[in-house]
Parts: structure tokens; sequence; C-alpha cells
């Protein structure tokens, strides 16, 4: 084996043995501080200097105003926790008094080193699922799958391959109530977050939504026009698009009229035959659903009525 390059020049200046060095900074030990609030003069600086006067290193920071005149403010804003000087309940406890309470601010403070616990449901479909198990092994996506949740056997031995537990609960007209209930215990069991509907071919019900109480973020095609109904690749295809296209949102009861996360499209054109309409159907969903739980994950989307503002 080859030894490794130097990558220091011959004539360059080196460190003398017991030169002190810049401490190394720990990339896990961050947090992320979202905001929302009226809008008004001095929240930035407020908020900074809050995190000066406690130690704390910004390293990222985003804002959007929906009006600078009696809008309503947004705020992403990721810092080091090297050198905090309060525990992490002091600090949140002293930010609420200090900034949130005199700004009337919804806020929250996440910590990379405690990465979100995100359950899987499916159904057959297993491209948004199996690409989804390849980026959190990757490391694209900083997350924990504690449970998969399925209608179908169809993808038990996927998910014994990344070694992620699997649960069927068959769902039916006259069980879906119950099905629904062992849906949310297992997911509370689990200790589950937030969950992703990967194809999961359900309409989830108000009580399923209330009962979880966490964001549920899902994937679907959308055609430019719009086609339902059960083989809408057929009808794209009928109609002769030339965009195909797909969206994930946050569920909620109203049918696919959640707040949006993300979209994309992509342009086709009349050699596509039904069956090649699907393949990049396919693709531009698992994309989407990728980037959207990404956006999710890293504390990226802030939701204002049925909007999102994703920084």
């Amino acid at each position: 084996m080859t030894a490794p390059l130097d990558p220091t020049p011959s004539n360059s200046v080196k460190s003398a043995p017991g030169a002190s060095e810049p401490a190394r900074l720990d990339p896990n030990n961050t947090a992320t501080l979202t905001i929302a609030c009226p809008d008004r003069k001095g929240i930035v600086a407020a908020v900074s200097q809050f995190l000066l006067n406690h130690g704390a290193n910004i390293l990222h920071s985003d804002q959007h105003t929906t009006d600078p005149s009696g809008g309503q403010f947004f705020m992403r804003m990721e810092f080091h926790l090297d050198g905090l000087d309060l525990a992490r309940g002091a600090f949140e406890r002293a930010f609420e008094s200090v900034i949130a309470q005199p700004f009337e601010m919804q806020w929250r403070v996440n910590y990379t080193a405690q990465p979100k616990r995100m359950a899987i449901l499916v159904s057959r479909y297993d491209h948004c699922f199996l690409d989804l198990l390849w980026r959190k092994r990757r490391g694209e996506l900083h997350i924990e799958i504690p449970l998969i949740i399925s209608n179908h056997e169809d993808l038990r031995r996927d998910a014994d391959m990344f070694g992620i537990p699997f649960h069927v609960v068959p769902v039916t007209k006259a069980n879906k109530a119950e099905a629904e209930a062992e849906q949310v215990r297992l997911m509370h069991e689990a200790g589950a977050d937030f969950a992703v509907l990967a194809r999961y071919m359900q309409i989830l019900s108000g009580d399923f939504l209330r009962s979880f109480g966490r964001p549920v973020i899902n994937i679907h095609h959308s055609f430019l026009p719009a086609f339902i109904g059960a083989n809408p690749y057929r009808a794209a295809f009928n109609r002769g698009v030339k965009l195909i296209g797909a969206t994930s949102h946050y569920v909620t009861e109203e049918l696919d009229a959640g707040p949006i996360i993300a979209q994309d499209v992509i342009p086709v054109t009349h050699r596509e035959t039904p069956d090649s309409l699907m393949r990049m159907g396919r693709d531009v969903e698992r994309q989407v659903l990728a980037r959207a739980v990404k956006a999710h994950v890293e504390d990226r989307v802030l939701v204002y009525g049925n909007k999102t503002v994703v920084f």
C-alpha cells in the first residue's frame, strides 16, 4: 500500500510540536431554533444577542416575513452548543421568558444529537419505500426508523434486509377504525416523531391524525392537467400530457389538500408509453418525497395556515 500524500507543500511552515491548534467543534453538537411570530422590529437582533450572551455560535440563519408591516415572521437559526453556558432545559426556559413571551413567539429547539424517529407506512409499491431506506443507510437522512407498518406482507423481506421491525395491519372497510388504532398504538410505542406514507394506499381518517398527533407526510403524483382514478398514467397517456410530476405534503383531513412541502415536474413527449410514464413518474415521486423528508428532518419547514415556508 502506498503511503498517503502529504498535502502540505515542502516549503510551507509546519506547526512546531506542542503548538496550540484551534479547538475542533463537534459537528453533532448543534441545535436548530425555529420561530414564528408577528413581525416587528428587533426580532433578529434580540435572538442573536441572546445566543451570543449565552455562548452559542450561530452557523446559519434564515428569515422571511409575509409582510414587513404587520405580517407573520419566520426564522430558522442553527447554532453550535459548544460553549453554551446553560443546560438545555435552563436554556429553553430562559429563551421562553426573555425572548419568546415578549415577541409572542411559537418556537421550538431541536438537537442534532437526537435524530427524529420516522415511522413508514407502505402498501405494495416499493419505489419510495426502498429509496427512503437506502438514503437513511447512506447517511443522507439523519433519522431513525423504529418501525414499518403495512397493510400487506409484500415488503417484509425488504424490511428484514434493513433490520427494521415490520408490522402488518390489514385494513378493510369493516375494521378500519380498529386497524388505525393499532397503527397509532404501534407508532406511539415505538416513539415515532412523525410518519411518512411511502405510497400507502389507504386514506387516513381524522381520528387517526388526531390520535397520532404528529406530522404525517404524503407523496402522490400530480399531473398537469390532473388525473385521478385507478390508472392515472393511462389517462395521462390518452390525453397526451407534456408534463408529469409529484407533490409531497403534510396530511390533513381534506384529501391531498394539506400544506405542500415539495413539488417537481419533468417534461415528457409523444413517444412515451403508459409504462414509461409510470417509470418516470415513480422516479420523480421518490425524489420529491426524499426532499420533503429531508426538509422536515432538518427543521426547514414552517407551516402557516395551509401553506409552508421552506428554508
